[in-house]
């Protein structure tokens, strides 16, 4: 997806790889195995300091978990990167059966008039954002559950904070490159 937008990409496991690019996409996955890998592998604190330092980043699903500065549902002392004044809540659309695809508006996205077409797998949602969060998409409620609970408000689905992006679907699992173009945009920006 990248690639198809025009970036140049390439793996990050370990601090000199991160030392050498210019932003950074945290991709879907699993959030507590990718924290557990990022401390392992000494790159949580250099992570850390490079999105304080303004680093452009985006994460997707799980990336959206390790963007936020809090998390409902975590497992026992699970850490995150941090950077976006956001609480999400883990798996909050349910297990991975509960998994689904929906149209989204998302308006600032080129072409906002036409939905984008998102892939949610065992998917976050953002609770709360604090102030300078920009909210970008919601998944109303009637869209994705059938539950009055969830119907009576709409989710938070995709969220920007200055240079960093996130979304609880995957657009990489569809043919539609407008989020990584977003996220190109933001970092020619920086």
């Amino acid at each position: 997806m990248l690639a198809a937008v025009g970036a140049q990409s390439t793996p990050v496991r370990t601090p000199a790889e991160l030392d050498a690019v210019d932003a950074l996409v945290l991709p879907g996955g699993e959030s507590t195995t990718m924290w557990r890998l990022a401390r392992t592998f000494g790159l949580l604190e250099p992570l850390r300091r490079r999105v304080a330092a303004g680093m452009p980043a985006y994460g997707s699903c799980a990336g959206m978990i390790m963007l936020a500065d809090r998390i409902e549902g975590g497992v026992t002392g699970q850490e995150t990167v941090g950077g976006m004044d956001i609480t999400v809540r883990r798996n909050a659309f349910g297990r991975q059966v509960d998994s689904f695809e929906a149209d989204v508006d998302f308006p600032a996205l080129r072409e906002p008039e036409r939905p984008l077409h998102a892939v949610f797998i065992r998917a976050p949602w953002v609770e709360k954002v604090g102030d300078g969060v920009e909210v970008l998409a919601r998944a109303t409620g009637s869209d994705v559950d059938a539950s009055a609970e969830k119907r009576a408000s709409a989710r938070i689905v995709a969220v920007r904070q200055g240079r960093l992006l996130a979304t609880s679907f995957h657009p990489e699992l569809t043919a539609d490159a407008r989020v990584h173009a977003l996220f190109l945009d933001i970092v020619k920006e920086a």
